[in-house]
């Protein structure tokens, strides 16, 4: 049961003045004045994505998962992720999933299901992602964006969940929606199919 602390949800916060001090094609930076919930003046900026984050967990028929690794610039290191990318605003977040699927891993699903809305960074960015799972997967040719080099592995569920929880998949679209994918399929509350492809 969640506590009740009595506090507002309101927004706590006053916006005197909203400028914009970057943008490019994928992001705009905007720095707002304002008072805080104190009623302290300060500033606050924001990063506001131009594109929706999606994400899938590709569920091949012998309950492997296939994983892209990619260096990321911002964290300056390799990483291990499910395959992810933007999708235009206003478009359907699983037709943006299912062209990221195919251009990273040349893969298409029959069976799609959606697993999370999430909000990322939400202290500093208001961009939204959403996940899903597919299976029913089809192999075709790949065709990654020109600035990615990606590496594509089929690791099994279980061992997965073991780079997760060993922090060898810190990506928190990967993490948290693989982590929902085990509790799902722990409580037997996913479809009959896949619950029993994750069974092998």
């Amino acid at each position: 049961m969640p506590i009740e602390t009595g506090e507002s949800t309101g927004n706590p916060w006053t916006v005197l003045t909203s400028t914009t001090k970057y943008e490019n094609a994928w992001m705009e930076v905007v720095e707002h004045k304002v008072l805080t919930p104190k009623g302290a003046p300060g500033i606050y900026g924001v990063v506001h994505p131009r594109s929706l984050a999606t994400g899938v967990v590709p569920i091949h028929d012998d309950g492997t998962v296939t994983l892209v690794g990619q260096y990321r610039f911002p964290l300056k290191q390799y990483s291990w992720e499910i395959p992810e990318g933007g999708g235009r605003k206003g478009v359907e977040p699983q037709e943006s999933a299912a062209r990221e699927l195919r251009e990273e891993t040349g893969l298409t699903a029959r069976r799609w299901m959606p697993l999370m809305k999430l909000h990322l960074s939400n202290c500093i960015t208001d961009e939204v992602a959403h996940t899903f799972v597919a299976w029913g997967l089809e192999q075709g040719e790949s065709a990654p964006d020109e600035t990615e080099v990606l590496a594509v592995r089929r690791v099994p569920f279980p061992e997965v969940i073991d780079m997760v929880l060993a922090g060898a998949i810190t990506d928190a679209m990967a993490v948290a929606s693989l982590l929902k994918l085990r509790v799902l399929a722990a409580e037997e509350a996913l479809p009959e199919d896949l619950a029993g492809i994750l069974r092998l």
